[in-house]
């Protein structure tokens, strides 16, 4: 009878001590994986970031997509989703792996209206179709993921001329509507030889030129912030740097101009997020990290 009467705090002592060291240890698998959504009501072109809480490197995944997860700080982990014009709007389920845990997060997509612009291009110089040169070029570089951070806060404007076209324009090129586009960028209408800057640190791992064969981008700048986010920069008359050069938020890096295919000299700046590109405007009023 007394054996059974002394069971009792024997077994709720266990479990004190269990607990403990499993706060201690840091393997409380309540507590191993805990996740949040920023912004939890994203709309098309927003770029999503996951937070994770986990003692091991995690998984994140929506549809068939797969995105790297990067240590911020001791078991603290985050991801980039972006979204874009191109995708549609509703309920989408992001999956979370870690710890041998697995948790679905529900995410509301919201739709998002886009203008649209009729566009016309002189295609005597060759069209506004790229060399073969040129889109491998760029291709490889939109695919870059460096594991490290090298911006730090929010994006810097890259030229001071007026905004001429928004993100996410669709647009008729030459009479023709052109089916799975949209502008995948912001243009700046700054007089020819007006400075660009870069926007955020990071390194240079595109130069392009017009004589290398990029017709449809004209010189062009390819620009490594780390961890899968990339500037590009388009049709510009000067560049100031090389692939490998180190640049700061801020720097001088080349020059307006209206090379490539263009109506007229600006500045195209496409902000990418794991190969996708995304709505820059958050990304210079907040500092996503």
């Amino acid at each position: 009878m007394f054996t059974r009467y002394l069971k009792l705090p024997l077994l709720v002592g266990l479990s004190i001590l269990v607990a403990i060291a499993s706060i201690i240890l840091g393997v409380s698998r309540v507590d191993a994986l805990q996740i949040m959504l920023r912004p939890n009501a994203p709309k098309l072109g927003d770029t999503v970031s996951v937070w994770i809480s986990a003692n091991n490197p995690p998984t994140v995944s929506l549809g068939r997509k797969q995105y790297p997860a990067f240590a911020m700080s001791p078991n603290r982990w985050r991801a980039f989703i972006p979204t874009t014009p191109l995708d549609k709007a509703g309920t989408k389920q992001v999956v979370v792996t870690g710890d041998g845990l697995q948790q679905t997060l529900t995410m509301p997509l919201a739709n998002r209206q886009f203008p649209t612009q009729r566009i016309w291009i002189d295609e005597s110089g060759g069209g506004s179709e790229p060399t073969d040169y040129e889109w491998d070029k760029v291709s490889a570089f939109k695919k870059l993921v460096t594991p490290q951070k090298f911006w730090n806060g929010a994006f810097l404007r890259p030229n001071s001329g007026e905004i001429t076209s928004v993100f996410g324009v669709q647009r008729y090129y030459n009479g023709v509507f052109a089916d799975d586009y949209y502008h995948r960028g912001v243009d700046y209408g700054g007089a020819v030889g007006s400075p660009v800057v870069a926007p955020a640190a990071g390194y240079i791992r595109l130069v392009g030129t017009v004589g290398q064969g990029f017709r449809l981008h004209g010189n062009t700048i390819g620009l490594d912030h780390g961890q899968g986010v990339s500037s590009i920069f388009l049709h510009l008359s000067k560049i100031y740097v090389k692939e490998g050069d180190f640049v700061k938020a801020g720097q001088t890096i080349g020059a307006v101009g209206a090379t490539g295919a263009v109506t007229g000299a600006h500045l195209h700046w496409g902000l990418y997020v794991n190969g996708e590109a995304i709505d820059p405007v958050a990304w210079r009023y907040e500092a996503i990290e």
